[in-house]
């Protein structure tokens, strides 16, 4: 038996400043939901990503024991620290880090607003750093806690955000991504509605320009971030069904439950969506309706580990398979790791952006060939390199 107690939560915030000459990154145009108002679009020319492209910064969630031992997680948005400072990581003083259910059910149950939103992510953070805490006290990785893992290696599918569609970069980079190992890669959409007959050009050409370059040998993908109607996504599926793209994701906002089921009903294109769902009640309707054929729920957002291996128990029974999203990596690579490789066949991973969000970590996962090799560290294997910390902030304390 563990004996050991919440003793103290904190979140650290590390940071430093790269040597000159770091590159001053843009962003492609992204249709996003706020792209039905022209004056929000990105455009064409991109826009800035970074105010300052060599600045980097990264906060950890840390919650040590009476045992001695700390678990941690991140990379954690800003997003997370005003709930966590207001009461909820206070809160968890004295409790028990292996009473996983209860202190999750606790974190639920204490605001009448932690379904949704910044509490939720929240949430998630305290969830997946108690992971990693139980991993640490019991010298295994967590997705052995959760398990057992039947692969020695998760494949991993390319996110291209961040990629500009100019000409011959979308087959420049599919071609690319063929060649390292990679057998699926997925495309962000530039344009929606708003942008009339000409963006829906630019979005047919996407998929043709991208299967063109990598036939049927690798998997593609699209993601329309929430920024479609019914009738623009319609137009699209009828126009590109005949290059079978593996997924269309999120061409609604989530609660657009009605629009899925139209949509669905009338293409042959799987739909996939979920990052955006933020538990199981929000995932129901879309598994009793047979709306979804692939399910993307982000362990970093909508409660954790637990929550998701909950999914992922909900979803199996009805065929739908299971890709968390990809904010992060880690707790998304340990759960993939348990799960069966036909309900979890792989992780995603945002080629352009993960190794330098994971910058001031000791090997972070990354893939080799389009595998990540199982992680063997105890928990999550998160550990700082403080040889590149420059900057070391204690955002929050509570002991």
């Amino acid at each position: 038996m563990i004996d050991a107690r919440i003793s103290s939560v904190r979140m650290r915030e590390v940071g430093a400043v790269l040597a000159a000459g770091s590159p001053h990154r843009a962003a492609p145009p992204q249709s996003r939901p706020l792209s039905v108002y022209p004056a929000f679009h990105t455009g064409s020319a991109g826009r800035v990503l970074l105010s300052d492209p060599r600045r980097r910064t990264a906060r950890y969630l840390e919650i040590a024991t009476t045992a001695g031992v700390t678990g941690r997680y991140g990379p954690l948005d800003q997003d997370v620290v005003a709930p966590l400072a207001d009461g909820m990581a206070s809160g968890l003083l004295g409790l028990n880090p292996m009473a996983n259910g209860y202190v999750w059910d606790v974190l639920q149950r204490t605001d009448r607003h932690s379904r949704h939103g910044t509490r939720k992510i929240a949430i998630s953070a305290v969830d997946n750093a108690l992971w990693d805490l139980r991993g640490r006290l019991t010298g295994v990785p967590v997705w052995q806690l959760l398990g057992g893992a039947g692969r020695t290696h998760i494949p991993a599918y390319a996110s291209t955000h961040g990629t500009f569609h100019s000409d011959g970069e979308v087959e420049r980079t599919a071609e690319e991504l063929l060649d390292d190992g990679y057998t699926a890669q997925k495309w962000f959409f530039g344009d929606g509605p708003a942008q009339g007959p000409e963006g829906m050009e630019r979005n047919i050409a996407l998929v043709e320009r991208a299967r063109a370059a990598v036939g049927f040998r690798s998997a593609l993908m699209f993601d329309a971030f929430m920024s479609w109607d019914l009738p623009y996504a319609r137009a699209w599926c009828a126009r590109v069904e005949h290059l079978r793209p593996d997924w269309l994701e999120e061409p609604f906002p989530a609660a657009a439950v009605p629009s899925f089921a139209r949509l669905c009903s009338s293409t042959t294109v799987p739909l996939a969506a979920g990052e955006h769902l933020y538990d199981r009640y929000d995932l129901l309707p879309f598994l009793q309706k047979g709306l979804l054929s692939v399910v993307q729920v982000d362990p970093e957002w909508c409660g954790g580990v637990t929550e998701v291996v909950r999914m992922c128990a909900m979803a199996e029974p009805f065929g739908v398979q299971v890709f968390p999203h990809g904010h992060g990596i880690h707790a998304a690579l340990h759960i993939v790791a348990s799960q069966s490789p036909q309900l979890c066949p792989s992780v995603e991973y945002l080629y352009r952006f993960t190794p330098e969000k994971h910058y001031f970590e000791v090997e972070a996962p990354v893939p080799k060939g389009g595998v990540i090799p199982l992680p063997t560290r105890p928990g999550f294997g998160i550990e700082i390199d403080e040889d590149r910390v420059e900057t070391d902030k204690e955002v929050f304390a509570f002991s």
